[in-house]
């Protein structure tokens, strides 16, 4: 294999693929990146055994061919280069050659052979979707997904799609992040896809361009083509909570909120709650909202913010950093706030399709 490549180009595309390679990789091939040389581009390739991602560049080939490398070494020592061409050449199938300038380095890799081959996608339902649709779609609903929960299913996002709608829902059973845009779907289909919350990082990465993406969908597998980027992930498995249950339909009680101004006061107050108890009082008056946080080892923080809520006292308890993290991934400058009773969940809304619950906590007589 002989190949020429510009380096700016080629540091672009690692800082898109470098996530996937996994830390403490379960056999050495997985810590190695498949580089082939054909027609004339270079096919870089990366998979963890359930996200891979294929990545081509226009190259100048004077021989063809393939070879593994280690990937960090060889991420960390095209990013350290300065020409602006790199040369890529192998004699043998586990000794690349790299040249830079007046630089060169000899890496040692292993077989392709070794390299798993990467998921196929025959027979698969497809639509396409604007980038920077999508990437908002999965910003605005992955937030709310658990980090290492023990119910594995919570670990990731769900995508459903029904006919020509697709529904992104997160949840780590403490606030709910649903989300819903129109797609171009070829062909009628009703089916949910749990994607594994390090897949959706990694799609979200590369959906920086003003482009059309197609969207490949399998029972067991999803993949995102786009332009010479193509991210194939497995699915997680098991049953998805039926979030239906737990979002408010009918709010006895709706109060416009100013976002920035809450988000502002929500982080002041914050500083004032313990790590044993993240919790806020919001406590509704005629005309007012205060908020509340008290600590005996800390001290306490009061804020208050005028508000149209009209009804009797009303005193509830949230978590004031998933609050805050749900007013962030609002649009409106002004955002509506749905609650019943001190009991049950509030909703938010913006003027757009996402809506987002949030679970009350315990009230603590301290604070009151």
């Amino acid at each position: 294999m002989k190949a020429t490549v510009s380096r700016p180009e080629l540091v672009s595309l690692i800082g898109k693929i470098q996530g996937i390679v996994p830390s403490k990789a379960a056999i050495p091939i997985l810590s190695n990146i498949l580089i082939e040389a054909s027609g004339q581009e270079l096919i870089i390739s990366v998979t963890d055994l359930t996200v891979s991602m294929r990545i081509q560049i226009q190259a100048n080939i004077e021989e063809e061919g393939a070879i593994t490398l280690p990937a960090r070494r060889f991420f960390q020592l095209i990013r350290e280069l300065t020409a602006p061409e790199v040369e890529i050449n192998s004699s043998t199938d586990e000794i690349a050659f790299i040249k830079c300038g007046s630089s060169q380095f000899r890496l040692n890799g292993m077989h392709k052979s070794e390299f798993p081959a990467l998921p196929t996608l025959a027979d698969a339902h497809e639509f396409t979707i604007e980038s920077k649709t999508l990437k908002e779609m999965l910003v605005r609903s992955s937030f709310a997904a658990a980090r290492d929960d023990s119910r594995h299913v919570l670990n990731g996002s769900l995508m459903q799609i029904k006919d020509d709608q697709a529904t992104f829902i997160g949840t780590d059973g403490k606030r709910l992040a649903k989300v819903m845009t129109r797609i171009d779907l070829e062909t009628t289909l009703n089916h949910h896809f749990l994607i594994p919350l390090k897949a959706v990082e990694e799609i979200i990465k590369i959906l920086d361009f003003e482009k059309e993406v197609k969207c490949h969908l399998l029972d067991d597998k999803i993949a995102i083509d786009l332009d010479s980027i193509l991210l194939t992930t497995k699915l997680l498995s098991g049953k998805y909570p039926d979030t239906d249950r737990v979002i408010p339909t009918n709010s006895s009680i709706s109060v416009n909120l100013h976002r920035e101004e809450l988000m502002t006061l929500l982080k002041q107050v914050s500083l004032f709650t313990s790590d044993k108890n993240h919790s806020i009082l919001f406590i509704f008056n005629p005309g007012e909202l205060h908020l509340v946080a008290s600590s005996s080892d800390i001290g306490e923080g009061k804020v208050s913010m005028p508000v149209d809520y009209q009804g009797e006292k009303l005193e509830i308890a949230f978590n004031p950093h998933y609050f805050i993290d749900i007013l962030r991934h609002c649009k409106d400058e002004t955002v509506s706030f749905g609650i019943s009773d001190s009991y049950n969940p509030g909703i938010v809304t913006d003027s757009s399709t996402a809506l987002f619950v949030i679970m009350p906590m315990r009230l603590n007589p301290a604070t009151t």
